[in-house]
């Protein structure tokens, strides 16, 4: 099937990244994105800032592609999510041409005239990749290759404790947010709850905590499922991405200062409303009430609908790809320990496809755009049949400085972290 393109899902950094490495080796590819535009995800938290600097944030088959056309490289600075795209995936998705197919949502993933049941022939048949326009139209585009680069944006996890959403939290929907806040002015005197011990969770905590300092009345809680603070500031001085190191330590500070209130071991499990607000209310029966908001930043999860016809091996604990799970698992490692990149891992039982970018990490947090541009690079090299590129192992990352562990998930502490004592307010609260 060598006439035919290999068919990439989602138009954001690493799909634009793999049809950057396509073109450069001759093979046809063609990219479906399902926003109005390359980058579409990323302009949705366009007001947030990198941990990476811009030497990060670049593949380098894609600068290969757009330094010619005059593009240059920016050198240094930590660029919002905004920055990126206006910097980097606008002129690239431009550069690439009609390669780049916008405002179309990929459905589904089969093989030519084969289910998922059906042997016979298989490896043989083209991929059928089904799609739906903006306007409904249907349509397929036979693939020689998918690689699925959708990422995990539109699945956020839900407040819920237990991986499904808490009780009463759809009927709330109107007082719950899934997305780090920009503006939050309109929360002024009020009371708004944190939901999330992540980055995301951290950025919302810090703009709220300005806000609290600008407006009596405003409150902030912050509620955390780990019965301590281990590793939720991160690595410090240790961590080699120095703007994550620096939230980490605003974060310090801010709760310091007894800004935010921190409570610790509390884990969702339902929402009620009433005349005065929300209340939270926590699987022991604690309650945190008159809230007037909460986001719920939890992380997120792989749609892997569009793939129920495809053989695809996942982990049961990450829904990560099953070939990395073990050197990504937070329960044991920081985005520094991982190795297990390349085609060979990221391969499915279905020959040609391969799911990469976040979407490869499943509900695991600790994706970096430079792993991502190592995968695709590995990937399309393998397809190429470049059998030593797709080996070779050119990923270098950043420690953290912590080892990302849930370690003491209930006892406190983490499995990497050496635990101190923060005076939070009249509480004593271990962190990390």
């Amino acid at each position: 099937m060598p006439e035919l393109p290999v068919v990439i899902i989602g138009a954001g950094p690493q799909g634009l990244a793999a049809a950057a490495h396509l073109a450069e080796r001759g093979l046809a590819a063609l990219l479906l994105e399902q926003g109005d535009r390359a980058g579409a995800a990323v302009r949705e938290w366009g007001h947030v800032r990198l941990f990476s600097s811009w030497p990060e944030l670049t593949d380098a088959a894609a600068r290969r592609l757009l330094e010619p056309a005059g593009w240059s490289a920016p050198k240094a600075g930590f660029p919002t999510g905004s920055e990126w795209v206006d910097g980097y995936l606008a002129p690239l998705a431009e550069e690439l041409g009609d390669r780049v197919r916008t405002g179309t949502t990929v459905t589904g993933v089969s093989r030519l005239g084969r289910d998922k049941v059906v042997d016979a022939g298989r490896r043989e048949q083209p991929f059928v990749v089904h799609t739906q326009d903006r306007d409904g139209g249907e349509g397929r585009v036979l693939a020689r290759a998918v690689i699925d680069a959708s990422g995990t944006w539109s699945r956020p996890n839900p407040a819920g404790a237990d991986g499904f959403p808490a009780i009463g939290e759809a009927a709330a929907r109107d007082l719950l947010s899934y997305r780090i806040p920009d503006d939050v002015s309109a929360f002024a005197g009020a009371h708004v709850v944190v939901v999330g011990a992540g980055h995301s969770a951290t950025h919302a905590v810090l703009r709220l905590s300005e806000l609290a300092g600008r407006e009596s009345g405003t409150r902030v809680t912050w509620l955390l499922r780990r019965s301590s603070m281990a590793n939720v500031l991160g690595g410090g001085a240790g961590d080699e991405l120095p703007e994550r190191a620096a939230l980490g330590s605003h974060a310090r500070r801010v709760i310091e200062s007894g800004a935010v209130e921190v409570v610790t071991g509390f884990r969702v499990a339902e929402f009620r409303s009433g005349a005065d607000g929300l209340t939270v209310i926590a699987e022991d029966a604690r309650e945190i009430s008159r809230v007037d908001h909460v986001f719920a930043l939890t992380g997120f999860r792989p749609d892997t609908s569009m793939l129920r016809e495809m053989r695809i091996d996942l982990d049961p604990a990450l829904d990560a790809v099953a070939g990395i799970a073990g050197e990504i698992d937070p329960n044991i490692h920081s985005c520094g320990s991982v190795s297990a990149t390349g085609a060979r891992q990221l391969a499915q039982p279905e020959p040609g496809l391969f799911i990469v970018g976040a979407k490869s990490y499943g509900r695991a947090p600790t994706f970096l755009a430079l792993t991502g541009f190592e995968q695709v690079r590995s990937v399309v090299a393998h397809l190429a049949g470049d059998v030593e590129a797709a080996e070779r192992n050119e990923l270098v990352l950043p420690d953290t400085g912590v080892c990302g562990g849930a370690g003491g998930f209930d006892a406190g502490g983490g499995c990497c972290a050496v635990p101190a004592t923060l005076q939070i307010g009249s509480r004593p609260v271990p962190v990390g």
